[in-house]
């Protein structure tokens, strides 16, 4: 149904936007973690993972024991699993998404053929309810009136045919290690091997066309004292001079320095995030610089003072103006980077500077339900002289108790100039006699 009328059946409903391709990412990085328990390991979109542990069961104390610390595992990282185990992989899905802790695929419905509506339209006309029902009927008479993709999907679900999976295959790791013959301390050697090591990192990365992200440095040093260094970045690259920039900011801004001691044994780099990164084709003919991108910049103050003291404007979820935007980490790729309201070079509608709370003032208008004349705010008395609007928002119903029955009071905004040439947003909140008899005023926001 509509989330409208989901909210109004349940005011308390939690909705979170859609986001399939982080669902795909988060499937396969459940997977690769499930390669610590089997090697053939395939997840199954979109909510599902495969595992075949034939032959690994012995290793976790049988299957039930090993089910059971999987399940512990993945709750542990705040999941919830519903499992089955079964002798095919269709049956094990069949049986996890139908009836969850049971083996027997006969007692199954007949939703668990995954089938198309029409043939599962005719089933049920049939009078057929469960898979058994069908398991005991001749194969040549189902596939002549249903079709032989029934017939095989019965097969796979109990056991006549065995449809294998495809292993995942594990990631390999975006990672360098340089090592020493002999300890080395100068800082210059320390950045000339971090160099070295991010080149190195990435020719991978370019290979598998992936850009990174997050970039973590070890020193071993020679009595075994490990120091690390962690950058982030606001977009995938693999730029070795702005990455270099990076680590030499996020060494002198470091509280404790690194201290080499009696020198580094051993320096290695790992990317610990990456992402999809297109190669960009450059011209053959020199061009003038022209690019105005401010992301460098924002990573290099994102290392000296860290990622909470970089933030930007994302776009809210509702149309409230006090919950348009929020503020949010210049780095977080999640947030939704905020439009600007209007068109290029004209006024905007909406002052960038909003009073919190909206401070409450005393208008004068020529009639109750009109444009306000004069008010007095801050005990300073101020003459309309020209005024926009109104800009009416209605309230959010569906986030409120009782619903559309009670959606509580509709706002008009003005767009107000006074005789000095001061702007402001005036809120008037409650339409005249419809929602109250007494609308009070309220100045939102100003205008520069």
């Amino acid at each position: 149904m509509a989330l409208a009328d989901a909210r109004g059946l349940v005011p308390g409903l939690v909705s979170l936007p859609h986001a399939p391709q982080a669902d795909t990412a988060l499937l396969e990085q459940m997977a690769r973690h499930c390669i610590a328990y089997t090697p053939s390991v395939m997840p199954d979109p979109p909510g599902g993972i495969m595992l075949d542990i034939t032959g690994c069961a012995h290793l976790h104390g049988g299957e039930r024991a090993m089910l059971e610390r999987i399940v512990a595992d993945f709750r542990r990282r705040g999941h919830r699993l519903a499992t089955a185990l079964a002798d095919t992989p269709d049956a094990a899905r069949a049986l996890a998404r139908h009836d969850p802790g049971h083996t027997d695929v006969r007692a199954l419905p007949l939703a668990a053929l995954e089938v198309e509506e029409d043939v599962h339209t005719a089933l049920r006309r049939a009078s057929f309810r469960t898979i058994g029902e069908l398991a005991d009927l001749p194969a040549a008479a189902l596939a002549a009136r249903f079709g032989a993709a029934l017939v095989r999907r019965i097969d796979r679900l109990t056991g006549r045919e065995d449809a294998h999976i495809v292993p995942h295959p594990p990631q390999e790791a975006i990672a360098a290690e340089l090592r020493f013959a002999e300890p080395v301390g100068r800082h210059e050697d320390v950045l000339d091997a971090i160099e070295w090591l991010v080149i190195r990192t990435g020719e991978q990365m370019a290979r598998v066309g992936k850009g990174g992200r997050a970039f973590s440095v070890r020193l071993y040093r020679s009595d075994g004292h490990v120091a690390d260094l962690a950058i982030e970045t606001g977009a995938p690259t693999r730029d070795p001079a702005l990455l270099m920039r990076l680590f030499t900011e996020r060494i002198d801004s470091l509280a404790d320095p690194l201290d080499p001691g009696f020198g580094y044994d051993s320096i290695a780099l790992c990317v610990t995030r990456a992402e999809r990164q297109e190669t960009v084709q450059c011209s053959l003919v020199a061009e003038p610089e022209k690019s105005r991108d401010i992301g460098p910049l924002l990573d290099r103050l994102a290392v000296r003072y860290g990622p909470a003291a970089v933030l930007r404007f994302a776009a809210g979820n509702s149309h409230l103006p006090e919950r348009t935007a929020y503020l949010a980490r210049a780095q977080d790729t999640h947030a939704v980077r905020l439009r600007p309201a209007g068109e290029a070079g004209e006024p905007p509608l909406r002052p960038l500077f909003l009073l919190d709370p909206p401070q409450p003032v005393e208008v004068l208008a020529a009639i109750p339900d009109g444009p306000p004349r004069r008010f007095r705010w801050r005990g300073e008395q101020h003459l309309v002289r020209l005024y926009e609007g109104p800009e009416r928002i209605a309230p959010e119903w569906w986030q409120r108790p009782s619903g559309y029955e009670k959606p509580g009071f509709s706002r008009d905004y003005f767009r107000v100039e006074d005789e000095e040439g001061r702007r402001f947003w005036l809120c008037r909140h409650g339409l005249y006699e419809r929602e109250t008899s007494t609308p009070r005023w309220y100045v939102h926001g100003l205008f520069a």
